[in-house]
């Protein structure tokens, strides 16, 4: 695994106290290694409302760890099909923009907090469906407490 696609609730789950510890570790391990996180201007575009606690972390990571990619108009027109297709509804076109920049992109597996639109083994069936059907591969779609083995030998 060389790139992790990562949406906004990622950065924010850093300051969620349900997702605090886990968000913690992964960025940990993240920081530990020469993995590189992706990020889009979607997710910079959502950064712009969020906490400033959570603007600051992202501005925190380090250089080497982190790639900003575009939305392009191939991952517009394949978000738009899953929309189509409806996988989620109209409401949910920016989450269906972060599936179609790291399916684009090839990343080695998208990660995100959102359970509802992302994280949802009925729309993960449904994101892989489509982007089968229009000549795409499948993503690897986790959150962070699944990504790594965070388990010590203590």
């Amino acid at each position: 695994m060389k790139t992790i696609y990562v949406d906004t609730s990622v950065f924010g789950g850093k300051f969620d106290a349900e997702f605090a510890l886990w968000t913690d570790l992964f960025f940990k391990k993240v920081f530990e290694s020469d993995l590189q996180l992706l990020y889009s201007d979607v997710a910079e575009e959502e950064l712009i409302n969020a906490p400033q606690n959570v603007r600051d972390f992202v501005k925190s990571i380090p250089e080497r760890n982190l790639c900003q990619i575009q939305l392009s108009e191939e991952a517009i027109l394949l978000a738009e099909k899953y929309l189509q297709e409806k996988v989620v509804g109209k409401s949910s076109r920016t989450d269906c923009y972060h599936i179609a920049m790291a399916t684009i992109v090839k990343a080695d597996i998208l990660v995100s907090w959102n359970f509802k639109h992302i994280v949802n083994i009925q729309r993960i069936h449904g994101y892989h469906a489509v982007n089968l059907m229009n000549g795409y591969q499948t993503i690897e779609i986790r959150n962070p407490r699944e990504v790594f083995n965070y388990e010590t030998d203590d």
